[in-house]
C-alpha cells in the first residue's frame, strides 16, 4: 500500500544511541539537554535567530493568538489544514476567510483589506505546501491598519523567501514537526519570532507560565517538548539535505511526465522545500476518476485540503469560491524519501491515462 507520505525512520539503533543519553541522565522532559541541543542545531540550520520547540505544531498557533493579545476578528485563509481555523475559535476569536490566489494558493493579499473591519485584530495566513504568502504586502496592510501577523507555516520546513528563512516573517510563525512532514520529531513543531520581548512571552506561556520554579509571569499551557521527541529530531536532522534532495528527484520526474493537470506555482526568489506534491484536475468527476484508479492499485493519494474551511459546520462564513473549487479539484500525490522509480511510473501512468 502506498500513501500519500511515508515517515522517515532513520536506522533505530541511531535513534536508541541518543536516547540513551536521556535515560543515563534521567531526564526525560522539561526541556533536557536533547531540547536545548535540537533548538541549537535548527538555529544554525535555519539562521533564525530564536526558536522555541513544542509537543506539536497546533499549540504554537493558540500560544501566539494568546501572546499577542489578538481578541475580536482575525483575518486568514479558507485553504489550510483544519488546525488554522480551530486555533483562532479555540482562542475565543472570530475567523474572517479572505479568499486564495487560484495559482499560488495562499491567501490573496489584494481582498485583505476589504475584510477589514473595527473588530479586526490580526492576520493568520498559511503559507500553502510551503509556498510562501505575498508577506511584503501583508506586512504593508498589516502597518497601516494596526494589525498582528502570525504565519501557520507548518509546511515549511528550510524554505527561504528572498534568502531568507520564511520563518523571519511576520510577528509569529510556528511549524509542525509532525511524522509526515520533512522534518520531524515524531510530533511536535515550534514557534519562532523576531521579537525579544515577544519570544519571553511565547517561552512562558508555552511552560504553564513559569518564572523558574515557583513563581509565574501569566497564564500558560503545557506546550513542552519532550526528550523522547527532541531524540527523533536529532537523529532525522543529519540526514535532512538527503531528504529534501530526494524529494527534489521525486517531485522533478513527475513534472515531467504528468499530463493535462496544473502544477502549484511557486512565488518568485522562494526556494522551496518539496513537502507535497498537489496537482489539480480540470474537474471534481476526473479526480474522483483517477482517485478510484489509483485505490485500485494500492495508491492512496489525498485529497489535501478539502473541504474549503469555509465549509465547516461549527462556523458561519462567505462562501470563498476560488478556495471552495480548487478544494474539490486538488489531489496530493505520494512524495516521500526513497519512493520507488517503478512505483512513481505506474502512478503517472494511471493519472495520464485516467484524464487523457
Amino acid at each position: 500500500m502506498i500513501n500519500v507520505t511515508k515517515t522517515f525512520l532513520p536506522p533505530q539503533e541511531e535513534y536508541n544511541a541518543i536516547l540513551k543519553r536521556a535515560w543515563n541522565a534521567g531526564w526525560i522532559t522539561n526541556r533536557g539537554a536533547l531540547v536545548q541541543e535540537l533548538e541549537e542545531k535548527l538555529k544554525t540550520y535555519l539562521k533564525i535567530p530564536n526558536i522555541i520547540v513544542t509537543t506539536n505544531g497546533t499549540l504554537p498557533l493558540q500560544i501566539a493568538i494568546k501572546a499577542l493579545g489578538l481578541k475580536g476578528e482575525i483575518i486568514t485563509t479558507p485553504f489550510s489544514y483544519v488546525a488554522t481555523t480551530s486555533s483562532i475559535i479555540w482562542e475565543g476569536c472570530t475567523p474572517v476567510f479572505v479568499d486564495i490566489h487560484p495559482e499560488y494558493f495562499t491567501i490573496d493579499e489584494t481582498k485583505i483589506e476589504a475584510a477589514i473591519t473595527p473588530k479586526t485584530r490580526g492576520i493568520l495566513a498559511t503559507h500553502v505546501f510551503g509556498n510562501p504568502c505575498a508577506v511584503e504586502e501583508i506586512e504593508a496592510i498589516a502597518k497601516r491598519h494596526n494589525l498582528k501577523v502570525i504565519y501557520d507555516a507548518a509546511h515549511c520546513f528550510g524554505v527561504t523567501y528572498k534568502n531568507k528563512s520564511i520563518f523571519e516573517f511576520g510577528d509569529v510563525s510556528t511549524c509542525s514537526f509532525h511524522a509526515t512532514k520533512v522534518f520531524h520529531t515524531g510530533e511536535g513543531g515550534a514557534m519562532f519570532t523576531n521579537n525579544t520581548e515577544l519570544f519571553d512571552t511565547l517561552f512562558y506561556h508555552h511552560n504553564f507560565g513559569h518564572n523558574g520554579p515557583l513563581d509565574f509571569y501569566g497564564l500558560g499551557v503545557n506546550a513542552k517538548m519532550s526528550e523522547l521527541q527532541a531524540a527523533m529530531g536529532l537523529v532525522v536532522f543529519p540526514y535532512i539535505d538527503e531528504i529534501i534532495i530526494d524529494r527534489k528527484e521525486i517531485v522533478r520526474y513527475y513534472k515531467e511526465h504528468l499530463k493535462n493537470v496544473q502544477l502549484l506555482k511557486l512565488r518568485e526568489e522562494t526556494q522551496w522545500n518539496f513537502s507535497y506534491f498537489p496537482v489539480i484536475f480540470k474537474t471534481e468527476e476526473a479526480l474522483l476518476k483517477v482517485q478510484k484508479d489509483l485505490n485500485e492499485n494500492s495508491v492512496y493519494p489525498r485529497r489535501y485540503f478539502y473541504p474549503s474551511l469555509d465549509k465547516l459546520p461549527y462556523i458561519e462564513a462567505r462562501p470563498c469560491s476560488i478556495s471552495q473549487d480548487i478544494s474539490r479539484r486538488i489531489l496530493c500525490l505520494p512524495l516521500f524519501y526513497n519512493l520507488d522509480i517503478e512505483i512513481q511510473k505506474n502512478i503517472i501512468q494511471i493519472i495520464n491515462k485516467a484524464i487523457c
